[in-house]
């Protein structure tokens, strides 16, 4: 059995990020399922529950603008980051270093974002096993939580950077300028962290702002 919860998030800036670009950043139009979940798990985590997505309302215009962000320097195919070798290495006689300084990699990247958003995330949890199994509970918890502001670690739209405000769903109507039907092409729903982080894809299609998001499984891989 599935029990549903809605709230409302919002802010300045968003970006999330399309997988097919590989040097500067560029948005999706909307925001993923997989970047929805990641704030309700922001706002309430437990291992007993997981959280599933079921729509996405877009409650804005899809604003996007140029921005200019400092970013780790990219070299080569891997990028600068600390190899699983290196970090191996220092386990082992604990003094290797596994450290990189921002200072000396620092690049300045071009990104193409939105800004003024707002969302409606509405979703359901599932329980995941163990004992700690009444919906009740973890319903009146996220409700609370979502009315006080509170939560386990500032939720994000996208990236750390653009703090994600969040708060009970007041009803408001998607903007006039989203009406009609829009193709939204391929988006990333979830990533399979049990099957080798696969990333799995489906096909978004926006109606009068409402994303109706697929089941996990009947997505492609």
């Amino acid at each position: 059995m599935a029990y549903g919860v809605s709230c409302k998030v919002w802010g300045d800036y968003a970006c999330f990020t399309r997988p097919e670009m590989k040097a500067e950043r560029v948005s999706y139009d909307v925001m993923t399922p997989s970047a929805a979940r990641g704030i309700l798990t922001a706002i309430y985590w437990k291992p007993a529950i997981r959280w599933v997505i079921d729509s996405i309302t877009v409650l804005r215009p899809i604003l996007f603008e140029n921005i200019r962000r400092n970013e780790l320097a990219v070299q080569g195919k891997s990028g600068v980051k600390v190899s699983i070798s290196n970090v191996t290495k220092a386990m082992k006689d604990e003094s290797s270093p596994v450290d990189v300084f921002i200072e000396d990699k620092r690049q300045q990247r071009a990104g193409l974002v939105l800004r003024d958003v707002a969302y409606r995330i509405e979703a359901h949890f599932e329980f995941a096993g163990g004992e700690d199994n009444n919906e009740g509970k973890h319903l009146d918890i996220f409700n609370r939580r979502v009315a006080k502001g509170q939560c386990f670690h500032r939720p994000y739209l996208g990236c750390r950077e653009f703090a994600a405000e969040f708060g009970p769903d007041d009803g408001e109507a998607p903007h006039s300028e989203l009406s009609g039907e829009q193709d939204l092409g391929w988006m990333l729903h979830d990533i399979d962290f049990d099957n080798g982080m696969r990333p799995h894809f489906f096909r978004a299609t926006m109606q009068d702002g409402v994303i109706e998001v697929p089941a996990f499984e009947e997505t492609r891989a």
